[in-house]
């Protein structure tokens, strides 16, 4: 069983602390550490308030989620690291390259396989963005469980 899971999107406010609530409420009950940050998050910035409404509207608690920039450390740390975006997984093997091999896009399982940002756009967006990570974390769960990240 991993441990320490990460999940990254760019400001830490819609998309990652979304995927965290929800890794948090699927796997209610075990040690291991969800934890989000954002590859350009102002820190200390609360959870955008639609995607805090999608969350409610769907039974997962988000209680006093604060962004964070994510840094080397937290890559270095993690035993999981989940992004949202091709361009984020990138970014992060630039940033710390000995994370290859434990870093992956959260919706690798399903189509479209990236997380489409929300930010600035209407509800809709923010829900399709609950569905596909819901989806993702499901796809996600038996390995999580396991350790096995393959």
């Amino acid at each position: 069983m991993f441990s320490d899971v990460l999940v990254v999107c760019v400001g830490n406010i819609c998309r990652s602390p979304m995927a965290e609530a929800i890794l948090r409420q699927r796997l209610a009950g075990s040690r291991i550490s969800i934890r989000s940050a954002g590859l350009r998050a102002l820190a200390g910035a609360p959870m955008h308030e639609l995607a805090q409404a999608v969350l409610h509207d769907h039974g997962v608690p988000s209680p006093g989620h604060q962004s964070r920039q994510l840094d080397r450390p937290m890559l270095r740390r993690a035993q999981l690291v989940l992004a949202m975006e091709r361009t984020h997984l990138d970014r992060l093997l630039h940033l710390a390259p000995e994370i290859r091999g434990k870093a992956f896009l959260i919706s690798q399982w399903q189509h479209p396989s990236e997380v489409a940002d929300p930010y600035r756009q209407p509800r809709a967006a923010f829900e399709q963005a609950y569905q596909l990570l819901w989806r993702s974390v499901g796809d996600w769960l038996p390995y999580i469980e396991s350790g096995d990240p393959k």
